[in-house]
């Protein structure tokens, strides 16, 4: 799945060499196997894999990045992925340092549930609350690869 309005389409090119080496690292490495941390992809490309219970929506908070697109897979588990547009949000926390700023909770968001397989490319301009449960906590493994705009 790739969802985004098209003048971010037009304006970030998703198939440039950043993009198709994330995806190349997705599709080739062994997730089941590879260890928590961060994984070097290409200049500008770092693959981060997770572990983490999802919690209750109200538990989370909307983010952004500057810097970086996130692209994130799950490898197993599911997570209702939080989304809404960055403008209008009234900003809650900002932490430069890691790239991410913290909103309030927006009067109207969307989700999309996120099963193993499943991946979503989050751009600078899209705000996202992910690790959110489904239907109850449950242990999900994903990688969120950064990959700088």
């Amino acid at each position: 799945m790739f969802f985004s309005p098209l003048s971010l389409a037009e304006k970030y090119n998703y198939l440039d060499a950043k993009f198709t080496a994330a995806y190349k690292w997705l599709a080739e490495t062994d997730l089941d196997n590879t260890p928590v941390g961060s994984y070097p992809v290409c200049e500008g490309v770092t693959a981060n894999v997770q572990e983490y219970t999802t919690f209750p929506a109200e538990e989370g908070s909307f983010e952004t990045h500057d810097a970086y697109f996130d692209i994130q897979y799950v490898i197993s588990g599911k997570e209702q992925f939080g989304y809404c547009k960055r403008d209008g949000l009234v900003l809650k926390k900002d932490v430069p340092e890691n790239d991410v700023k913290f909103y309030e909770e927006p009067a109207l968001s969307g989700t999309v549930l996120l099963l193993p397989g499943d991946m979503i490319v989050v751009a600078p301009e899209d705000a996202h609350k992910p690790r959110v449960a489904a239907d109850g906590p449950e242990f999900v493994r994903k990688v969120v690869v950064k990959v700088k705009v």
